[in-house]
C-alpha cells in the first residue's frame, strides 16, 4: 500500500469516528454552490417533476407504492406478505399467513384510488379476501362466498394472493434466471438502455451456498458475453457481485481465511468479465463489511491479470459518514495503478440496520447520517468528487431523485459520455426516460435476476427504501405534495437544523437509556482499528499471573489454589487463597457491624459509588476481557458482552435507588452465590442490587472463576464501597457456600445455578438458617425454539447457531431443543449443518474463534458421555471435531421425539432437534409447559396470530420472536424464568431491587404471634381439593381490574398496601431499548396463594394484595366478613381454623404462601416448603414481598425480521 492510499485509508476510519455533526460541517465547507447555480438546478428539477406528473402514467410498481406506503397498515401487511408467502410449502400455514395479513387491513379505503387498474383490481381482491376470511364481517354475498371458500379448502384464495405476490415480485425482478432476464430486456435495449445484472441472493451461510452463487455468477457472465458488442465497457451490459454471497464467513474476524479463499473466486469472475469487455461491480454491503471489502478491492486492482482494465467497478453508499473518504481512497488507488474504474454512487440500502446495530453494540456514534437531508448532501458532495476525478473515475449515479439528477447534470457541464445515470428495474422509468431523451445522458437499468425464493429480501429492501414517506419516489407520485417541495434542496434542509444535525428521534447509542443512565460502551469487533487498539490494550495481560490481595478475607487462608486456562490447561492464570467455613462467621459479623453506616448513606451517595464502579469497569475493559478469556474461556465477542452487562447492572440498579420507597429498609446481609459462566456479569448484578438497596454483601463466586470475582471486588472497593460492606470468600460450595446459607446471620441469599443446588440451599436455610430470609434463585432451563414454515431459513440458522453454540452452549438461556415444522425440516437442517461446518473452535482470545472451551474436565466428560450414548443409539445427526488440547467439545446435533425425551439440561454445545406438524403447535407448547422449566423460548414465524398464541400459552419468562434467544439486555429484557427455572423477580428488571428490601418497622403491620390461630385443623385432603378445584389464573394482570378491586376494599385496606399494589401494576409495560425491537414486559398472577396471617388484620392485607394482583386466594385463620361481603365476585375463600405446616410439604398446586413475621416461628413453614420436590414455592414474610405475588414475562420481537425497520423509516425524514 502506498503512502497516499495508506493515508487515505486511515482517513476513512477518521471520518467514521468523527460523528455526524462534524461530518455535516465538513461537507458544508466543500459544498458552497452559488445562488445562481441553486436556482438553475431548482428550475431544472421542477421541470422534470412537472413533466413526469403530467404524463400520469406511473408503472405498476410506482402505482402500488403510491397507494400502499409504509405509513399504512395495509402497506406494511403487504410487505410482510410479499416477504414470506412464496416460500411457504404447506397449505395450512399459507392460509394462516394470508388471514393474518389480509383480514386486519382496511382495504376499502384504497379501492379505486390508484391510477393503475391492476392495483385497483388487486385491492378489490384483497378487500374481498379479507371479508371472506373475517368471521365478524357479514353480508349475504360474503356469507355465500365464505361458505364456498370453506367447502373447497380455500385454494382459490391461495391462488389469488399468491399470483398477486408474484406479480409484485415481477415488477422488481427482470427474470427468474439470466435467460429470462435477457428476453425481458430486449425492448428496453432497443430504446437505448444498457443493463447491470444482479444475481439475487443474500449472504452465504455455508461453503455449498457460496459455490452455488459463484456458479450462478459464472454462468450469467458467460451468457451475457455474446451481447457485449459495444465499443467500450460502458456500452455493454455489466454484472454486480456481492462478496458476502461468495464466502460464508465474510467478516473481519475471518480476514485471513477470506483473503485466501475469496480473492481467488472473485478474481476468476473478474477475469471472465474482462475477457468479454463487460463491467464488473463489487456491490456495497453493511458498514461492518467495508474494511474487508476495501481489502479485496485493493488486492484485485493489484493483480496483473486485471491491469489496464476500465471495467472494474465499485459501489459507494452516500449515507455513510466516510463515503467521501472512500472515494478519496479509490482515487488514490486508481491513480497509483494508472487505471480508470467505475464507481456507482447510491444512497444506501441498509440504513435502518446500521442504526440498530450501533445502538445494540453500544458504539460511540452511528456510521451513517441520521437525517435523509444529510445523506442527500453527502450524495451531492460525493458526486462532485467523482465528476472532478473523471480522469480515473467513470461515475455511475444511481438515483430516482430529480433534484439530484439536475444537480449532477449542472456539475458535469454536459452529456459528454463521461458519466451515466442508473435506476432500479421497475422504478423511475419516466424520469430517466426524460433525462435520456431530452438531456442525452446515458441511463443504465440495475436489473435483479433470481427465483422468487431469492428475491424476498431484496424486494423488501426496495419497498422500504421507496415506500417511506420521505422517499422521492413516494413524494413524486403524491399530487398533494407541491412539486417545489418535492425538489427541495437538501442544503436548505440541512442549514435549517445545523445547530443539531442529528435526528432528534434517534438518540445516540450512548444516550439510549437517558435520562436515567448511559448505555454501556461496546467494542466493534468488525472494525479493524478498534480491534487492533483493543488487542494492544490486552497484550500486557496475555501472560499475567493474577495474585489478588484478598485483604477482605480475615484470617487469610493457608489453602492455595491455582487457576488454569480451560483452553490451555497447562497455562496458569493466577493463584488465590481459598476461604474455608471458618471464615464465614467472622465475615458475617463484620458485615453486620458495617451495615448501620452503609444503610445510613443517602441513596444518591450509594448510587454514585456504583456509577463510579461502572466507570472503573470500563476503564479496565482490556484487563477484564483478557481475564474472561483466560480464566473462563470466553471468546472476544462474549467478553465484550460480559463486561457491558456488568456495567449495565451497576448503572441500572444505581439509577433505581432513588425510586425505592421511603417505607422500605434493606434486609441486612446478603450472601451472593454466583456461577462461572458469567463470572463478572451475574456476580456484579447480584452484588450491585444488594448494595444499591443498602445491604451488605458476602460474595461467594464459583470455584472455577475466583480471579474475576476478586478483581471486580477490588474495583468496587476502589469506587468507594467499604471492604466490610462487600467481602468476597472464594471457596468450595460444599464448605463456604453451605456455611453461608446455613447461618442465621444471613438475611437473604441470591443464587444462580442448577435447580438441584437451589433446592439444597432452600433446605439449608429452612433447617438452620434464617427462615425469613428470601431466596432469589435463577436456575436454568431446557429451552426450546419453534420454527414454522413462514420463517426465513437463513435467519433461523443464523439465530440457532448463536443460541445453541455461542459461549460453547454454556448459558442458562441457550437453545437446547429446536422444533422444526416438518415441511421445512430438511431444508433448515441442510443449511444448519453447512453453517456448522464453518464454525471455528480455538483459543478464545483469537478473534477468529467462534466456539471456545467448556469450563473444565468434569464438564467435558459429562457432555461427551451424553453424546456418546446418543451416538450409540443412532441419534447424532451432526458433530464437529473437537480440538485435541484443552476442554473443547465439538458442537453436536441430536434428534429426539420432543422435549420429554430430554431428562436434564446438558450445559454445553448440544442441540436437540424435533419435528412437528403445522397443526401441532398447541401440543408442542403443552409439552414444553409440562416439562416444568420456563426460562427462554424462541419462535420464528411471520404469523402475528401465532406469536400471540405462543405468548398466551407458554409459561416462560423470556420469549424471543424472530431473533436469537440469548443475551438479555439489562433494563430492556428483564431476565429470569418461572417454574423450575427460578423464583423471580427478574434480574435487570423493575421489581428486582424490591426483593432486597423489607418494610420499615414503622410501616410494617403488626405481626403479632406467628402461631396459627386456634381452631379446627384443616385436613390436608380438604386443602388439596381447593388447590386443584380450579385452574390457577393465567391471564395478564389488568390495571383497570386492579383499580376496581382496590376501590371496593379501600375501607378496610391500609393505603400503604393499596398504594404498593397500584404502583406495581402501573409500571411501564414497554421497556426502553434499541430501534427495530419491541420489548414488552407484563405481569401475571402467580396462581394459588395461601394467606395465613397471622391475625385477621394481616389476613385482610394479604388477601387484598393477592386478589388485586389476579391471584386465587385462600385465607386461613379467621373470619373477615367485611372483605368477603365487598368482593363476592372475586376468587377468594376464607376458612376459619388452621393448617398444619407439614401439609405444605406434599399438597400440589400451591404457588405462594403469605405468613408475615420473623424469627424461629417461621421455621416449620419454611421447612415444609423446602421439603417439596419440583418448583421452589416462596414464603412471603413481609409486606414488601408483594412482587412475589406476580410472575413477570417478557416478549422481545425483532420487528425488522421481514426485511427492515418500517417504524424508523416512516417516522424519520
Amino acid at each position: 500500500m502506498s503512502n497516499a492510499s495508506d493515508r487515505a485509508r486511515q482517513a476513512i476510519h477518521a471520518a467514521r469516528r468523527q460523528g455526524e455533526s462534524a461530518r455535516i460541517h465538513a461537507l458544508l465547507q466543500g459544498w458552497e454552490p452559488s445562488a445562481v447555480f441553486q436556482s438553475e438546478v431548482q428550475s431544472r428539477a421542477l421541470s422534470l417533476v412537472e413533466k413526469v406528473r403530467a404524463e400520469k402514467s406511473p408503472n405498476l410498481l410506482e402505482a402500488f407504492l403510491a397507494e400502499y406506503g409504509l405509513s399504512t397498515d395495509e402497506g406494511v401487511g403487504m410487505m410482510c406478505l410479499a416477504e414470506a408467502l412464496l416460500r411457504v410449502p404447506d397449505s395450512p400455514t399459507i392460509d394462516a399467513l394470508i388471514e393474518d395479513k389480509v383480514v386486519p387491513g382496511r382495504w376499502g379505503r384504497h379501492l379505486n384510488h390508484s391510477s393503475s387498474s391492476l392495483v385497483n383490481a388487486s385491492t378489490w381482491a384483497l378487500l374481498l379476501t379479507g371479508k371472506l376470511l373475517n368471521p365478524d364481517s357479514a353480508s349475504g354475498i360474503v356469507d355465500s362466498l365464505r361458505a364456498t371458500v370453506k367447502r373447497i379448502g380455500e385454494p382459490a384464495v391461495r391462488v389469488i394472493i399468491g399470483e398477486a405476490m408474484k406479480e409484485l415480485g415481477r415488477q422488481f425482478v427482470l427474470g427468474r434466471d439470466i435467460n429470462e432476464a435477457l428476453e425481458h430486456s430486449d425492448s428496453l435495449k432497443e430504446r437505448g438502455y444498457t443493463f447491470s445484472y444482479d444475481m439475487l441472493g443474500e449472504a452465504a451461510r455455508s461453503d455449498v451456498d457460496a459455490r452455488r452463487y459463484h456458479l450462478s455468477y459464472s454462468e450469467a457472465i458467460s451468457r451475457l458475453a455474446p451481447g457485449c458488442t459495444g465499443r467500450s465497457v460502458r456500452e455493454n451490459p455489466g454484472i454486480s457481485v456481492k462478496l458476502s454471497a461468495l464466502h460464508p464467513r465474510f467478516e473481519h474476524g475471518q480476514r485471513e481465511r477470506v483473503m485466501t479463499e475469496l480473492l481467488g473466486r472473485v478474481s476468476a469472475l473478474a477475469q471472465i468479465a474482462r475477457s468479454a469487455s463487460m463491467g464488473f461491480n463489487i456491490d456495497a454491503e453493511e458498514s461492518e463489511r467495508l474494511d474487508l471489502t476495501l481489502d479485496i478491492i485493493e488486492a484485485l486492482m493489484d493483480e496483473p491479470a486485471l491491469a489496464d482494465w476500465d471495467g472494474f467497478g465499485v459501489v459507494v453508499q452516500a449515507y455513510h459518514l466516510d463515503a467521501g473518504a472512500v472515494i478519496d481512497w479509490l482515487y488514490a488507488l486508481a491513480k497509483r495503478r494508472q487505471q480508470r474504474i467505475m464507481v456507482r454512487l447510491v444512497k444506501g440500502a441498509y440504513w435502518d440496520t446500521q442504526i440498530k446495530r450501533a445502538q445494540v453494540m453500544g458504539l460511540k456514534t452511528y456510521p451513517v447520517f441520521t437525517r435523509k437531508a444529510g445523506t442527500d448532501l453527502s450524495y451531492l458532495t460525493c458526486a462532485q468528487k467523482l465528476l472532478e476525478g473523471r480522469e480515473h473515475f467513470y461515475p455511475q449515479f444511481a438515483t430516482h431523485n430529480a433534484h439530484t439528477m439536475a444537480t449532477i447534470m449542472a456539475l458535469a457541464g454536459g452529456p459528454d459520455g463521461s458519466f451515466e445515470f442508473q435506476r432500479l428495474h421497475g422504478m423511475g422509468e419516466s424520469l430517466h426516460r426524460l433525462v435520456r431523451e431530452e438531456e442525452g445522458v446515458p441511463c443504465r437499468v440495475y436489473a435483479p435476476v433470481g427465483a422468487h425464493r431469492d428475491l424476498l429480501a431484496y424486494l423488501v429492501r426496495r419497498l422500504l427504501e421507496n415506500g417511506a414517506n420521505s422517499s422521492f419516489v413516494n413524494q413524486l407520485l403524491d399530487q398533494d405534495i407541491p412539486a417545489v417541495e418535492v425538489v427541495s434542496d437538501p442544503l436548505d434542509r440541512i442549514r435549517a437544523v445545523l445547530s443539531s444535525p442529528s435526528h432528534p428521534k434517534i438518540p445516540q447509542p450512548a444516550d439510549l437509556y437517558q435520562p436515567s443512565r448511559c448505555n454501556s460502551t461496546g467494542r466493534d469487533l468488525e472494525d479493524r482499528n478498534a480491534v487492533e487498539s483493543l488487542q494492544q490494550e490486552m497484550t500486557p495481560f496475555a501472560g499475567r499471573l493474577w495474585q489478588p490481595l484478598q485483604d477482605c478475607m480475615q484470617p487469610v487462608s493457608a489453602a492455595v489454589r491455582e487457576i488454569h486456562n480451560p483452553a490451555k490447561p497447562k497455562e496458569q492464570v493466577g493463584v488465590i487463597h481459598e476461604a474455608s467455613a471458618e471464615n464465614v462467621d467472622p465475615a458475617i459479623k463484620r458485615a453486620h457491624s458495617a451495615l448501620v453506616s452503609w444503610r445510613s448513606l443517602s441513596a444518591g451517595t450509594r448510587a454514585a459509588r456504583l456509577f463510579k464502579a461502572a466507570d472503573l469497569y470500563e476503564t479496565h475493559f482490556a484487563e477484564l476481557m483478557t481475564l474472561a478469556g483466560r480464566e473462563a474461556g470466553k471468546t472476544l465477542l462474549d467478553g465484550v458482552a460480559e463486561i457491558r452487562e456488568a456495567v449495565d447492572f451497576l448503572r441500572y440498579y444505581a439509577s433505581q435507588v432513588e425510586t425505592l420507597s421511603d417505607s422500605v429498609d434493606p434486609r441486612g446481609v446478603f450472601a451472593c452465590i454466583s456461577p462461572w459462566n458469567f463470572p463478572l456479569a451475574i456476580f456484579t448484578g447480584q452484588i450491585s442490587a444488594a448494595l444499591a438497596a443498602g445491604n451488605c454483601v458476602i460474595a461467594k463466586p464459583a470455584e472455577q472463576t475466583p480471579l474475576m470475582a476478586l478483581r471486580a471486588v477490588e474495583l468496587m472497593h476502589q469506587a468507594g464501597i467499604p471492604k466490610d460492606v462487600l467481602q468476597c470468600l472464594p471457596g468450595p460450595g460444599e464448605t463456604v457456600g453451605a456455611a453461608l446459607t446455613a447461618s442465621r446471620g444471613i438475611d437473604g441469599v441470591c443464587f444462580t445455578g442448577s435447580i438441584e443446588t437451589a433446592r439444597h440451599i432452600h433446605r439449608s436455610m429452612a433447617l438452620t438458617g434464617n427462615p425469613a430470609a428470601p431466596l432469589i434463585a435463577e436456575t436454568g432451563g431446557i429451552n426450546a425454539m419453534l420454527v414454522d414454515s413462514t420463517a426465513l431459513p437463513e435467519q433461523v440458522v443464523r439465530d440457532v447457531l448463536v443460541s445453541a453454540f455461542q459461549s460453547a452452549g454454556q448459558r442458562c438461556s441457550a437453545l437446547r431443543i429446536l422444533y422444526l415444522q416438518e415441511d421445512i425440516k430438511d431444508r433448515v437442517l441442510e443449511l444448519l449443518f453447512g453453517a456448522m461446518d464453518e464454525l471455528q473452535l480455538g483459543d478464545p482470545l483469537d478473534l477468529a474463534t467462534d466456539v471456545g472451551p467448556v469450563i473444565d474436565a468434569s464438564a467435558l466428560q459429562d457432555i461427551r458421555s451424553y453424546c456418546e450414548r446418543a451416538k450409540t443409539a443412532g441419534r447424532v445427526l451432526k458433530q464437529l471435531d473437537a480440538l485435541a488440547d484443552g476442554y473443547f467439545m465439538g458442537p453436536t446435533v441430536i434428534e429426539v421425539s420432543g422435549i420429554g425425551a430430554i431428562e436434564r439440561e446438558i450445559f454445553g454445545p448440544v442441540l436437540h432437534i424435533a419435528a412437528y406438524a403445522a397443526t401441532e403447535i398447541e401440543q408442542v407448547l403443552s409439552d414444553i409447559n409440562r416439562h416444568g422449566y420456563g426460562l427462554t423460548l424462541g419462535l420464528h414465524t411471520r404469523v402475528d396470530a401465532r406469536v400471540q398464541q405462543v405468548v398466551d400459552q407458554a409459561h416462560v419468562g423470556n420469549i424471543y420472536v424472530n431473533r436469537n434467544q440469548i443475551g438479555a439486555v439489562v433494563g430492556t429484557q428483564p431476565f429470569g424464568g418461572e417454574g423450575l427455572s427460578g423464583t423471580g423477580p427478574k434480574a435487570g428488571g423493575p421489581l428486582y431491587l424490591s426483593r432486597f428490601c423489607k418494610k420499615t418497622p414503622s410501616e410494617a403491620p403488626s405481626a403479632g404471634s406467628q402461631h396459627p390461630a386456634p381452631g379446627t385443623e384443616i385436613e390436608t385432603e380438604e386443602l388439596q381439593a381447593w388447590l386443584l378445584a380450579e385452574e390457577a389464573p393465567s391471564e395478564p394482570i389488568d390495571p383497570e381490574k386492579v383499580d376496581a378491586l382496590l376501590e371496593q376494599v379501600s375501607p378496610v385496606l391500609p393505603s400503604v398496601i393499596s398504594d404498593g399494589v397500584r404502583n406495581l401494576t402501573q409500571l411501564s409495560a414497554q421497556m426502553p431499548g434499541p430501534t427495530g425491537e419491541s420489548n414488552h414486559w407484563k405481569l401475571y398472577p402467580r396462581g394459588n396463594v395461601l394467606c395465613l396471617g397471622p391475625g385477621v388484620e394481616n389476613l385482610k392485607m394479604q388477601a387484598g394484595q393477592a386478589l388485586a394482583l389476579g391471584n386465587r386466594v385462600l385465607a386461613v385463620g379467621g373470619e373477615i366478613p367485611e372483605l368477603s361481603e365487598m368482593i363476592t365476585d372475586w376468587p377468594l375463600e376464607i376458612w376459619p381454623g388452621k393448617i398444619d405446616p407439614v401439609a405444605l410439604a406434599s399438597v400440589q398446586g400451591v404457588n405462594a404462601v403469605c405468613l408475615w413475621g420473623t424469627g424461629v416461628d417461621l421455621r416449620p413453614w419454611r421447612s415444609a416448603l423446602a421439603k417439596r420436590d419440583g418448583v421452589i414455592v416462596p414464603l412471603l414474610t413481609d409486606p414488601a414481598d408483594i412482587a412475589q405475588l406476580v410472575l413477570e414475562r417478557h416478549v422481545c420481537v425483532d420487528t425488522t425480521a421481514s426485511g427492515g425497520n418500517t417504524t424508523l423509516l416512516v417516522q424519520t425524514a
